[in-house]
């Protein structure tokens, strides 16, 4: 019977502990050193959130920027990855469909050399990033269908330039972009 107490007790206080004290040591902790972060990082545009930098979002319209493919369809509550494996036949199939997709919407030739960012979704299916060179062989499609000149061209190149990230600390990860921001900018060319 004494066991019994002592281990009723000992999960309460873990319960305690782990349930309920230590989430909440880790949400003040949040809370004070990354606020925008953990508030969720949201833009908004006269009072209406539009969307936020830490979750992709699907942009239909070919005159912006499409994000990286998503294996959940961009819905941030069931994130995650296909889990096909390397030597998968339907990752395969999926990843040869999505690059024909993509060279054609972009019309590029069928030789194009396609980022894999651009044709592999990420292990979230809602990286909020593409690649500059990703975002280098779209713009000549957006450039086609917004009927830029040469001003606004050289405005949307120097744009991708400019908002391109550098690996985190200098060394991990790579150069990205963040598609929403992108868009919102282009927008204002």
């Amino acid at each position: 019977m004494k066991i019994i107490i002592i281990s009723v007790k000992f999960l309460l206080l873990m319960t305690l502990l782990t349930g309920l004290i230590y989430p909440l040591f880790i949400f003040g902790i949040a809370k004070i050193a990354f606020p925008d972060k953990s508030a969720g990082s949201f833009i908004e545009i006269n009072g209406n959130i539009i969307g936020s930098n830490l979750i992709a979002q699907k942009f239909d319209s070919s005159i912006y920027f499409q994000p990286r493919p998503s294996s959940i369809d961009y819905q941030p509550m069931p994130s995650g990855a296909s889990n096909y494996g390397p030597t998968s036949q339907m990752l395969k199939n999926i990843s040869d469909s999505l690059r024909k997709a993509y060279v054609k919407k972009n019309m590029l030739p069928d030789n194009t050399n396609v980022p894999l960012d651009a044709i592999f979704s990420s292990g979230s299916g809602i990286d909020p990033h593409i690649s500059p060179e990703n975002a280098n062989l779209q713009a000549g499609r957006i450039i086609i269908e917004r009927k830029f000149d040469f001003n606004k061209k050289k405005q949307l190149l120097d744009l991708i330039y400019k908002l391109t990230e550098n690996p985190q600390f200098g060394f991990l990860g790579e150069p990205r972009i963040n598609v929403l921001v992108l868009n919102l900018e282009l927008d204002k060319l």
